[in-house]
């Protein structure tokens, strides 16, 4: 107790000192995936915060945390097709702030640069992409719409340090009367395309028939030539009256009657 006693004033200035500094919070804790802005009486620092314990001179400096991790923003964007067709669709946009900038997005464009920076730019990108497409290609070739969008985004957003890593779109939606209308081309070309084969089946079956008369008429024909010998003979053997002809020389018909031996 003497000792205590004897070192109490020291011991309170230390503890006194400990809880001052607690209360002034020096140490600062970044979390994993941020980045701390440093502010020096309010102006941004060249100095950035990584990951984990950090320490800052109380009340002169403050810490401002930025996320820069990926992060997903989706925006419905409108625009017209090259063919004047109205066309909407909704883009989702994969992005991240680049860490080692992060002082300077916060510095000139603020923390609110999803809707100030982005939102702006993929309704800009969809307009000036669209435009070079007709409605039927936006359909047909969204894949390739899609990568344009893409790489136009990421050189835009790019002097704005943030970093596009993917984009992808949903369907192109389409006014009601283009969307009859072209219900009304896929259903000419079905029924099209129905009338072919019905023709191409009508064909075949008329080459089959052809095909079947060719061969009953040769079929006849070469039963007609091998029974007109025997018609002829026949013929012949009707008109005869049993007696030989008297003729001398050679001319003469010749018959050959089969005989039945018994």
């Amino acid at each position: 107790m003497e000792l205590f006693n004897r070192f109490r004033r020291p011991i309170l200035i230390a503890v006194g000192i400990l809880v001052f500094l607690m209360f002034l919070n020096p140490i600062v804790l970044i979390p994993a995936g941020h980045r701390g802005v440093l502010l020096n009486l309010g102006a941004v620092s060249d100095r950035i915060l990584s990951e984990g314990l950090n320490f800052r001179v109380p009340i002169m400096q403050s810490i401002v945390r930025v996320d820069v991790r990926i992060q997903k923003h989706e925006v419905v964007a409108s625009a017209a097709s090259r063919d004047l067709q109205e066309i909407s669709t909704v883009i989702a946009l994969n992005y991240h702030v680049n860490p080692e900038q992060v002082n300077l997005i916060y510095q000139n464009i603020g923390e609110d640069y999803s809707e100030r920076i982005i939102e702006p730019a993929v309704q800009e990108t969809v307009k000036a992409v669209t435009a070079r497409y007709t409605a039927v290609d936006l359909i047909t070739n969204r894949h390739v719409v899609t990568d344009e969008i893409e790489k136009t985004l990421r050189e835009r957003l790019e002097p704005y340090y943030i970093t596009v890593d993917q984009v992808s779109t949903k369907d192109f939606d389409f006014s009601e009367k283009f969307k009859a209308a072209i219900e009304a081309k896929q259903e000419a070309e079905q029924l099209a395309l129905k009338a072919q084969r019905d023709l191409e089946r009508i064909r075949t079956e008329a080459e089959q028939q052809i095909a079947t008369a060719r061969a009953e008429a040769e079929s006849y024909r070469l039963k007609t030539t091998a029974l007109n010998p025997l018609l002829r003979d026949m013929e012949w053997i009707k008109k005869w009256d049993g007696k030989l002809p008297q003729v001398q020389g050679t001319g003469a018909p010749l018959i050959q009657i089969p005989f039945q031996q018994r």
